[in-house]
């Protein structure tokens, strides 16, 4: 029966892309502008009318609710977003086509993305190094954020509230007058966090803690404060300057057992960056910019009771550990990264239709984490230089290849290719195909972090020198049939990665004898080459709307084979790529009517699935399956200001995992929570004359009146 619902309500993410007044426009798959049907590189797209409907609280939730192809496992340390098989360091994740930065325990800190400033979310999954560089192996999701646009004066206010103290705030200024413009946003994020179980899994024979305090999700607080700043000297010009601050607090409960979960520390978490750069316009297609951005992570232990840590700058040649006390409301840094990259990008139009896009990069990483690297410091510099071209064969054959070499300080040079092609066959059929490479070079934090972690004892992880790069080889075929509100997309891929990273369980006689007769661990873990690994799978979406109605079904089917050569047995032995399921799946159904100029109402039913997850250690994750209910109300206005009202109910049936502490989850949901937010927004001004917009820019403006 279930079944059979989600394929009646198979239809929505296509239908809802049909809801735009005008054709959708993706730029992330070749780093030009194409409509969605016509794009070489299979993309996704979550829309702004998506978005509308399912109200998602933060961008993990909008990610797994209304795409099959991500997991996530969200905890302390980060999101542990995974992409077809491939985890987060793999995954590239751009905010308007640039890089986001933040490594929480190597996990992407996506709380610096505001939900409520997200225009559309586009996804292109394989890997992309030829257009992007590392990180693109598993995919690239691009956060297209809005874009305000008119004459004077726009202020925005969101409040959200919902279950275990859950406060979501959103602020925004805009001041556009002629050639300048300024948009200023705040957010602000918190909740009071959740205990689902009680019991703290232990190791060996001792017997389960069954009174731990430890938390499933702890309570935690962040915030941000942005600033951009657009100037237009001329109509083909545009200057821009921006800069961000963030702030994240963790508060952990200490516990009651002296050996497996008293914490005597928050984390604190410090971000910030500045940008500046240009694009000059030379027309509707070609352009020719220049970006400079610099970020920086900071990562804080925060003291909540006196503590006494190891002097590290004292140990060093040392038989003895000597101690340094904390106390009270003192911090100590963790770990230090800051990231310069500057980017110069042209497309340009040649003969024969093609559209040629060439580029340069350098990118310098610098890390201090004086607890957690030997002798505390380390740096890394890529440049690299890309060329891409698009251009037709014969007509209804779209063709795009592109080429990247890249220079790494410690690593080399690289080539990395890409060929991806699109067949219009008819009106309704389209194919596409691709064969991409990629590469990644191993991270600061993969060769040289040394950490350890108290849970059901000390788990000690290192870094590794001797690691070599990835690389890794990518194809995907896929078919789409689009007619009468129908959309049907069936895509296969296949992902094999050389010399795959992973966190990897090694005996205690290989590590060094310095750190098990200093932590005693009761297991160790090391970032170690994989010999090979491969995803590979299918992903299916149907799609359809008739009227005001729309249904949609994603599915995605996933299997990975990997294979490890053990130095001690001398022989190979298969290893799970952690967090694999098999089976994911999303479905929802929307509903909308305006009843009067001065009310409409939306209605939203989602699900999605999960079977088993599995690890190397630890566990595996149950299978889920959870459902929701959404609701949008749309006021009307009054003069220059409208309000919004959502409400909602996710996990209606109140599914819980109760897994002990320590052991992994399906999924961290408390069980059945509410919602309930408030948005106004003032704006008082006229559309912007006489000021050059982009094709891309044009249509987009239109989706926004829409």
């Amino acid at each position: 029966m279930l079944a059979l619902a989600a394929f009646l309500s198979a239809n929505a993410q296509g239908v809802l892309w049909r809801q735009d007044s005008l054709p959708e426009v993706v730029v992330t798959g070749t780093g030009t502008q194409h409509l969605l049907k016509d794009a070489p590189v299979q993309t996704e797209v979550i829309t702004s009318k998506m978005l509308q409907y399912y109200a998602g609280k933060s961008i993990e939730d909008i990610l797994s609710g209304l795409t099959a192809s991500f997991a996530f496992g969200e905890d302390d340390m980060g999101s542990q977003m995974q992409l077809n098989g491939l985890g987060n360091s793999y995954i590239l994740i751009l905010i308007d086509g640039k890089r986001i930065h933040g490594d929480v325990g190597g996990q992407n800190e996506l709380s610096l993305i505001d939900p409520q400033n997200i225009e559309k979310i586009e996804i292109v999954k394989g890997a992309s190094s030829a257009l992007y560089g590392s990180d693109a192996i598993a995919g690239v999701v691009n956060i297209i954020t809005k874009k305000h646009r008119e004459e004077g004066v726009l202020i925005e206010n969101t409040t959200r509230v919902g279950s275990y103290g859950d406060v979501r705030q959103h602020n925004g200024l805009a001041l556009n007058y002629g050639k300048l413009s300024s948009y200023t946003n705040f957010q602000l994020q918190h909740s009071d966090g959740w205990q689902n179980t009680p019991v703290e899994h232990t190791e060996g024979s001792e017997p389960p803690i069954l009174d731990s305090r430890n938390k499933t999700v702890n309570r935690h607080t962040n915030w941000q404060v942005a600033e951009r700043l657009t100037y237009r000297p001329a109509k083909d010009v545009e200057l821009y300057a921006d800069g961000s601050l963030y702030w994240k607090r963790i508060y952990r409960v200490s516990g009651r057992h002296p050996h497996y979960d008293v914490k005597t520390w928050d984390m604190e978490y410090h971000n910030g960056s500045a940008a500046v750069g240009g694009k000059w316009n030379r027309s509707k297609t070609d352009y020719i910019s220049l970006d400079v951005d610099w970020n920086r992570h900071a990562y804080y232990y925060y003291y909540t009771a006196t503590t006494l840590v190891e002097d590290y700058e004292k140990s060093a040649g040392t038989p003895y550990y000597p101690y340094f006390p904390y106390l009270p409301d003192q911090k100590e840094l963790q770990s230090d990264q800051q990231r310069t990259m500057a980017t110069l990008k042209g497309v340009f139009t040649l003969p024969l239709e093609n559209r040629l896009s060439a580029g340069m990069e350098y990118r310098y990483d610098w890390l201090k984490a004086p607890t957690r690297v030997r002798d505390g410091k380390a740096t890394d510099w890529t440049a690299a230089a890309y060329l891409q071209d698009e251009f037709s064969l014969i007509p209804n054959l779209n063709i795009t290849t592109g080429l990247r070499l890249s220079h790494n300080e410690g690593f080399g040079t690289k080539v990395t290719p890409k060929v991806s092609a699109m067949w219009k066959i008819g009106l309704p059929w389209r194919l596409r195909a691709t064969w991409s490479q990629g590469f990644k070079t191993p991270a600061i934090r993969e060769m040289y972090y040394r950490y350890v972690r108290q849970m059901s004892g000390t788990y000690l992880y290192l870094g590794n020198t001797n690691l070599k790069p990835q690389s890794s080889n990518y194809f995907s075929v896929s078919g789409e049939y689009g007619w009468r509100g129908l959309s049907v997309t069936v895509s296969g891929y296949y992902n094999k990665v050389k010399d795959m990273i992973a966190l990897v369980t090694i005996p205690n006689y290989q590590a060094p004898d310095e750190y098990i007769i200093q932590y005693d661990p009761v297991k160790t873990r090391q970032y170690q080459n994989i010999e090979d690994a491969k995803t590979y799978g299918v992903d299916v979406n149907v799609n359809y709307q008739w009227r005001e109605f729309a249904l949609g079904l994603g599915y995605s089917y996933l299997d990975t084979d990997a294979n490890q050569y053990d130095t001690t047995h001398d022989k190979m032995h298969k290893v799970t790529i952690d967090g694999t399921a098999h089976h994911k799946g999303n479905w929802f159904a929307t509903w909308g009517h305006r009843f009067s100029a001065d009310y409409r109402l939306g209605v939203g039913i989602y699900g999605r699935m999960s079977s088993t997850r599995y690890y190397q250690d630890d566990g595996n994750g149950k299978g889920y399956q959870t459902w929701r209910l959404s609701t949008t109300h749309d006021l009307g206005h009054f003069k220059a200001t409208t309000w919004r009202v959502e409400a909602g109910v996710d996990n209606i049936f109140n599914y819980c995992d109760r897994t002990p502490h320590g052991l992994h989850l399906g999924t961290t949901t408390p069980g059945r929570t509410g919602y309930v937010s408030l948005t106004i927004r003032f704006n008082q001004g006229k559309k912007l004359k006489n000021t050059y917009k982009s094709n891309f820019n044009s249509k987009q403006q239109n989706n926004d009146e829409d």
